[in-house]
């Protein structure tokens, strides 16, 4: 089974998220999505982030009625911070029939070499990238690479981070997020 794997902290999941991961699910050789909340990205301030397992409810409730997307915990057992050539060696252990892709948003894509062991992840992985809008330019040695693919999805301007906000100052964001992931969200009284 070939496994994409999004990774995020999921701050919480949105429907552009969602639009994107089916998209892809749909429209490329990829079997299932996982979406990988992650505990502590090395490149985020971790006060910034709700409980691990709040996040990882709202991936579970914004995931359950779609066949070929899952919500994990992986990188919850997994030392901290979490890089992801690490989390791919752990699944591919743990997994060795599953094969396992990333899936990332061009912007991501240009700052790639700065990933930890970038080379091994792309030398034994496919990336599956979706079009951001964003400022500067992708490394050329990441322009033709056959291991990397350009899926045309939808552009989605929306990010947890503008979510909150308007949740803190009494927006409805209600058509942005899964509806069983506003009403947990709403009940708990996250981000207000």
């Amino acid at each position: 089974m070939k496994i994409g794997l999004y990774f995020g902290s999921f701050n919480p999941i949105h429907i552009g998220h969602l639009i994107i991961a089916n998209h892809i699910a749909e429209h490329s050789d990829l079997d299932q999505i996982w979406f990988v909340v992650t505990p502590h990205n090395p490149f985020k301030k971790k006060n910034t982030l709700l409980d691990n397992h709040q996040r990882l409810e709202m991936v579970y409730l914004a995931t359950k009625d779609y066949d070929k997307l899952k919500d994990s915990d992986i990188e919850f057992k997994l030392p901290q911070p979490n890089y992801t050539v690490n989390t791919l060696a752990y699944l591919q252990e743990k997994h060795p029939k599953h094969e396992f892709a990333l899936i990332m948003g061009e912007d991501n894509l240009k700052s790639f070499h700065k990933w930890k062991n970038y080379q091994i992840i792309l030398e034994n992985h496919h990336i599956y990238t979706y079009p951001r809008i964003s400022e500067g330019k992708t490394d050329t040695q990441f322009n033709a690479h056959k291991n990397i693919h350009h899926v045309n999805a939808p552009i989605m301007q929306l990010s947890s981070t503008f979510i909150r906000e308007a949740i803190k100052t009494g927006k409805n964001i209600k058509p942005m997020l899964p509806k069983n992931v506003w009403e947990y969200l709403d009940t708990m009284g996250f981000y207000r």
